[in-house]
């Protein structure tokens, strides 16, 4: 998945440090892990991030949705992150993470 972030480098260290190792809240961290999802790395160049999840065969993307919007700290560090993140110019309204196409692979 594909997001930007606001290009400026006060903003985006502060969101870096909201992702450094340990600080994300724990709420956050157990809603991840609950919805099936074992693994998940983000990555920045620029201002644009690249989310890689890696998840057990219980991940459905729609219960993940859904999951989140009837949880108010999920609600709460969405709202908090929405002061860092922009989403991609392809992005639907209101949509921050896209999806991306895999287009390649070496195995």
């Amino acid at each position: 998945m594909t997001c930007d972030l606001i290009n400026n480098q006060k903003l985006i260290a502060e969101y870096k440090d909201f992702h450094a190792k340990g600080k994300a809240w724990p709420e956050i961290t157990e809603s991840i892990k609950s919805a099936g999802i074992v693994d998940m790395q983000i990555y920045l160049t620029g201002n644009r991030m690249f989310m890689i999840m890696e998840c057990d065969s219980s991940f459905n993307p729609n219960k993940k949705a859904e999951m989140d919007a009837n949880n108010p700290k999920v609600q709460e560090w969405e709202m908090l992150m929405w002061k860092y993140q922009l989403g991609v110019p392809w992005a639907k309204n209101g949509e921050k993470w896209v999806e991306m196409e895999k287009i390649f692979q070496l195995i």
